[in-house]
């Protein structure tokens, strides 16, 4: 079992991760409460990274997670709770029943819904009959009540207009405050990247190499 990192907010340590569509493995530390902005040209495996992360598919490397004095490696806890600590948000959102609000073990309140510019009528309807940006924002809400300590979020705003973007970042960034949780957050918009990520938090994919400033 990996040792306590000396930095105390580190939350999620990665060491030489890598599946096949990467280049070559990524090794970060994350700390709480900072989003690492994931960039870089299409093709180039920043999707099948945080897919490794969440433990969605197969991969060589450590992922550890630290929480408060609990430590926990990823190959040694049930691929299920490891999903509900480190949750990968993905553009392409799963929907099962006829009913939004079957979806939820537990009603999002009004106000949580207004935040991200949805109505509380939305819980009512077929999830068919939503736009795309629509349902990224339901399946965020829906993601988020199970608490994870980091979220891999996969062009979460990709279908979003630009005002609906801004209320999922400040969501996004209340969470990760108020939860002590942190996040990667793969994006092609440059402005979204500077708002986001400080410039020591980004990692650029090539179609060569990756490299993390």
């Amino acid at each position: 079992m990996m040792q306590q990192p000396s930095d105390s907010n580190v939350i999620l340590v990665v060491e030489d991760v890598h599946t096949p569509g990467m280049v070559k493995p990524i090794t970060l530390a994350l700390q709480s409460q900072q989003i690492w902005m994931v960039s870089g040209e299409s093709g180039t495996g920043k999707s099948r990274l945080l897919k490794s992360l969440a433990d969605l598919i197969e991969h060589t490397g450590l992922v550890t997670l630290f929480e408060k004095e609990k430590t926990q490696q990823q190959d040694k806890v049930c691929p299920e709770t490891w999903r509900s600590k480190v949750m990968y948000f993905s553009a392409e959102t799963a929907w099962w029943s006829d009913s939004v609000k079957a979806h939820f073990e537990t009603q999002p309140k009004p106000e949580l819904l207004k935040s991200v510019g949805l109505k509380v009528d939305i819980l009512e309807q077929n999830p068919d009959n939503l736009s795309s940006g629509e349902k990224q924002r339901l399946a965020l809400l829906r993601g988020l009540q199970y608490e994870p300590k980091v979220l891999l979020l996969d062009e979460i705003t990709a279908n979003l207009d630009p005002k609906s973007a801004l209320l999922v970042e400040n969501l996004v960034t209340d969470y990760i405050a108020k939860h002590t949780a942190a996040a990667l957050w793969i994006s092609h918009d440059e402005e979204q990247q500077e708002r986001l990520g400080c410039a020591e938090c980004q990692l650029v994919f090539t179609a060569h190499e990756e490299s993390a400033s």
